[in-house]
């Protein structure tokens, strides 16, 4: 990789964790160069204006989502352990010491949900994906025979990913130190609805005594 891609990664890194506490409008070159000992030449050379920077602090933002929590989970087996492996993941994502504003999708989500432009379009195709992505992993456990059939997958996601943000509100807003417990009982709950209750799995066949089944 050359250095001026690598100079531009640890920049963005930065600007991420920045974005976590300040927001994208907080974000600027400037302060950006300030933080880092940089130039503001030199960062303007990489990015050319605040609102590319901003455009390319979201993309980071989701890259990194995917490498920490994505893709770790969906190297798992299919079914409820991957599901299991990407709350856990996701968990670990919003607890992370590095982003001292907590998640920064859930900060920048915030800021841009009525605020038009590229940044704001990435974002939304990055969450509906992710949304998807989420469903799809339900629909591999039901596949699998291990949660009910008639579950409705896109429910289910939007069950997870509420869980998750009211995670967020409860330990950084108000402080709770049961919200990680709180989180853990809902999500097992989640899961304790969708799996196929014993009494319902399909007994074997009787054998009539010749060896057949009835």
């Amino acid at each position: 990789m050359r250095k001026g891609q690598l100079t531009k990664e640890a920049v963005l890194d930065r600007s991420v964790s920045l974005a976590s506490q300040l927001g994208l409008d907080g974000l600027s070159i400037g302060l950006l160069a300030d933080d880092l000992g940089m130039s503001k030449s030199g960062l303007f050379a990489h990015f050319g204006s605040k609102e590319n920077l901003q455009l390319e602090t979201v993309k980071a933002a989701c890259h990194q989502f995917v490498d920490e929590v994505v893709a770790p989970a969906f190297r798992q087996p299919r079914g409820e352990a991957r599901l299991r492996a990407v709350f856990e993941n996701w968990l670990v994502w919003e607890k992370q010491r590095q982003r001292p504003g907590g998640c920064p999708i859930v900060a920048i989500s915030v800021e841009l949900d009525d605020k038009p432009g590229p940044a704001r379009d990435y974002l939304v195709g990055s969450q509906k994906d992710w949304l998807g992505a989420l469903s799809q992993t339900v629909q591999i456990a039901i596949d699998e025979g291990q949660f009910r059939p008639d579950i409705d997958t896109s429910q289910v996601a939007y069950e997870l990913y509420s869980l998750i943000l009211g995670y967020h509100h409860v330990a950084r807003l108000l402080q709770s130190r049961n919200a990680e417990a709180w989180l853990r009982t809902s999500f097992e709950s989640l899961l304790d609805e969708m799996r196929i209750p014993e009494n319902a799995k399909s007994p074997e066949s009787p054998d009539d005594g010749d060896g057949q089944t009835a």
